[in-house]
């Protein structure tokens, strides 16, 4: 399975949308350098599909990739679906799922322009294994899907629209 990349994104401080960057760094066991989020944890790394993003699109919102505070947007393989443990190639670098979805202690913006937000869902978490540079365009490949807790809708990978 693979994709591609469509837009790497960073803020200095958390709770703001991402801003779109030409290149990023990403540095091992730390994260997105220059990211707020970076750090020694299980959340180095934020990834969102496209295809997410237009779900939203479709139920009226005005977003666009970073709007979610992800620091990746894909396109082409469905992140969300992807098991706890489940290794991604970005470009050079591999990182490995940790966590999908979040908890949301407040209604973000995007969920009172359109009454829902797939963040909560949809977004996955990741540590970074490997450190390498990454921008829109390059590749994503699901290298290893892992053993770990599956998504919430509890449907394997390949029966997962993208």
């Amino acid at each position: 399975m693979s994709g591609r990349v469509v837009s790497v994104n960073v803020s200095t401080r958390t709770g703001e949308r991402k801003q779109p960057q030409a290149e990023v760094l990403l540095a091992r066991e730390h994260g997105i350098q220059g990211d707020a989020h970076a750090g020694d944890w299980h959340r180095q790394v934020s990834l969102l599909a496209l295809e997410s993003i237009e779900k939203m699109r479709a139920r009226g919102a005005d977003v666009a990739p970073g709007d979610f505070a992800e620091n990746i947007t894909t396109e082409g393989v469905a992140v969300h679906a992807l098991p706890v443990g489940a290794r991604l190639r970005l470009g050079g670098a591999l990182v490995e799922v940790t966590q999908i979805g979040k908890v949301c202690h407040d209604r973000c913006a995007i969920f009172y322009q359109a009454g829902d937000c797939v963040m909560p869902r949809e977004g996955m978490f990741a540590r970074v294994l490997e450190g390498g540079r990454l921008r829109a365009g390059d590749e994503v490949v699901v290298e290893e899907l892992g053993s770990g807790p599956q998504p919430p809708h509890g449907r394997p990978l390949d029966e997962v629209e993208v």
